[in-house]
């Protein structure tokens, strides 16, 4: 199975995320990452969709399926070359003698502590899920406690946008 990222233009109302969350549910497809936030656009929300699917046929059945909601405006699926991160904390069992050890290994991934305890550290990364991964391999050993992952965001790289007029859609609505 490959995962693919949609990037979903919808009304922003109360609903919406329900109606295309059980649209997946119902047609058998699990979301492996959701995110929802609204544009400069009061009226419109992005969604950013994760979903692994086994072909393109399934992928192109879960965007017909979409681009029937009458909340959906506009669909692109992004590929590789798209800017997508994602931000995760990380609880750590961080005793006094490991502290400089887990900082050492948190500055190498650009990250950086945003609560310490008296045996626990919170550390705070964003990145690839890639780049999430590697740390959590490397606090392991520390005794990881909880983490809470953000889910990803993403956005076409240069001067295009899902907004553009230019860019053929899967789905445009007026």
């Amino acid at each position: 199975m490959k995962s693919h990222t949609l990037s979903v233009l919808v009304s922003n109302r109360p609903g919406v995320l329900a109606r295309v969350a059980s649209l997946f549910s119902r047609r058998g497809f699990n979301i492996e990452s959701l995110t929802v936030g609204p544009t400069l656009d009061p009226d419109i929300s992005r969604m950013t969709v994760v979903v692994q699917v086994e072909s393109a046929l399934a992928l192109e059945q879960i965007v017909k399926q979409l681009a029937k909601l009458i909340e959906v405006f506009k669909i692109i699926e992004l590929d590789s070359s798209s800017v997508d991160r994602e931000m995760m904390l990380i609880k750590v069992h961080a005793p006094e003698q490991h502290r400089s050890a887990i900082i050492d290994v948190v500055r190498l991934f650009r990250a950086h502590a945003v609560d310490v305890g008296s045996d626990s550290m919170t550390v705070e990364v964003t990145g690839s899920v890639d780049k999430l991964r590697a740390l959590v391999e490397l606090l392991l050993p520390y005794g990881i406690i909880e983490t809470a992952t953000s889910g990803h965001v993403a956005l076409i790289r240069g001067a295009r946008s899902i907004t553009d007029k230019k860019r053929p859609a899967l789905v445009k609505r007026s």
